[in-house]
């Protein structure tokens, strides 16, 4: 239904229009390349829509502001770890009352015990640990796992992103397991360390499990780095038996499924694994991370590492459970991630994806939407896709790269790397249904 060459000549026009409207970020971002490798302190930062990032002035709730004094709808809301909404009320000031009294003393605050005794409530597991990020506590949690199990493999499913871990970095094509085209410098093959299947696939799972080779399944009880992908009735069920009796730890890494509830997936469903990883929203922005294990789990890790070479062993680091962390994620906890917070963020991401399935219908696209809690996407495809290698093919750079731009120059900033939008606290009704108009309009232009 998509005519190429209008497609191509709309995204022509629209980056012509952001450059037009962002003087002053283009003027930043060329002062940058001097002195930032590709003129951005952190590489995705190139991967936006327009021909060059925004520069960002402030933000504050469900909005930002750039340097051109444009102000954004956020739905991206920095791709989970401001879910908050920037600079919430319920956490600002215990953040800043913190850095008042020291940041980092790599000691224990009263704050950590909160926690502990907090995220157990929530998430069902006894016993916690705090990273910098999710990507150091899905690795801190395959080491302990490898550790305990003295087994080689981990296993994880096909077109997973768990942050920048190198056993993750793993895809199949027809079949066979190989490095991700995308992944930078590996030290080794990722298929010396790793297993791979398709989410859904319990056969398959049966079949890489079997040989009792594979320390843990690191996974997102319901995949959403490759677009949001729920698992069929059974499978999860399957995958805890299976891991239970071939003696392989179960990790979720609810990241991203955090967006489901106050316990994330795991709490919203009753699921049982032996870890769990958590990071981004947690502190409200504040960069911090957490892995939890069952009682068995700690039963095995206790006394198993030796006491005097604990702190070179490659698990933890100098600001893990820093006091400002631990404070963030007290506040955040308690005063913004709640009951009422999920409640009231979920009807509105039902919401918007029933606008824009309303437009879907309305103008007869083979186009679905997806959504986990708070969390929302659209589809470029008519069904479903049932695992990662499905949802890959579907990928549309240039359609996707059309709608980012159209809705970033209207106003709206979704997700870069997909179609993802996420509600906070602050995100009004007014919001969602102009960004349902922005939809309705970007493609009637399209369709001509």
């Amino acid at each position: 239904m998509i005519d190429r060459t209008r497609l191509q000549s709309l995204i022509e026009k629209e980056l012509q229009l952001f450059e037009e409207t962002h003087p002053r970020s283009k003027a930043l971002y060329e002062r940058a390349k001097a002195s930032l490798l590709d003129g951005v302190p952190m590489n995705w930062m190139v991967k936006w829509a327009g021909g060059f990032p925004l520069f960002v002035k402030e933000g504050s709730g469900a909005y930002f502001t750039d340097v051109d004094d444009h102000r954004y709808i956020d739905f991206c809301l920095g791709d989970t770890g401001s879910m908050t909404g920037h600079a919430p009320t319920g956490s600002v000031e215990a953040i800043a009352d913190r850095v008042r009294k020291g940041v980092t003393f790599m000691l224990p605050t009263e704050d950590a015990i909160w926690v502990g005794e907090e995220l157990t409530r929530r998430f069902g597991l006894p016993y916690w640990q705090v990273a910098v990020s999710a990507t150091d506590a899905n690795r801190f949690a395959l080491r302990l796992a490898r550790h305990i199990t003295k087994r080689k493999y981990v296993l994880v499913f096909n077109y997973c992103y768990h942050g920048t871990v190198d056993e993750t970095f793993i895809t199949l094509t027809d079949g066979n397991a190989h490095s991700r085209v995308s992944n930078i410098g590996p030290a080794i093959d990722p298929t010396m360390t790793t297993k791979v299947v398709e989410f859904n696939d319990i056969e398959a799972l049966e079949k890489a499990l079997a040989p009792g080779d594979v320390a843990a399944v690191l996974a997102e009880p319901a995949m959403t780095n490759i677009g949001i992908i729920h698992p069929e009735p059974g499978f999860l069920d399957a995958l805890r038996e299976m891991t239970r009796r071939t003696g392989t730890l179960l990790i979720y890494d609810e990241t991203h499924t955090m967006s489901s509830g106050p316990g994330g997936y795991t709490g919203a469903h009753g699921l049982k694994p032996d870890m769990l990883t958590v990071g981004k929203a947690i502190g409200s922005g504040i960069p911090t991370a957490v892995y939890g294990f069952s009682h068995e789990v700690a039963a095995m890790i206790r006394g198993s590492i030796d006491l005097e070479g604990a702190d070179v062993g490659g698990i933890g680091g100098t600001l893990a459970g820093n006091a400002l962390s631990m404070a963030a994620m007290r506040a955040t906890l308690e005063n913004v991630l709640t009951e009422e917070y999920f409640e009231r963020n979920i009807a509105l991401a039902e919401r918007f994806a029933d606008g824009v399935q309303a437009v879907i219908d309305e103008k007869q696209l083979p186009w679905i939407v997806k959504r986990l809690g708070c969390r929302t996407e659209y589809w470029f495809r008519d069904t479903a896709p049932r695992n990662g290698g499905e949802a890959a093919a579907a990928a549309d750079y240039e359609l996707d790269r059309y709608m980012h731009l159209y809705a970033l120059n209207r106003g709206i900033l979704m997700t870069p790397f997909h179609n993802m939008a996420l509600i906070s606290s602050q995100t009004t009704i007014e919001d969602i249904d102009y960004h349902t108009k922005v939809f309705r309009d970007s493609v009637e232009e399209l369709l001509g």
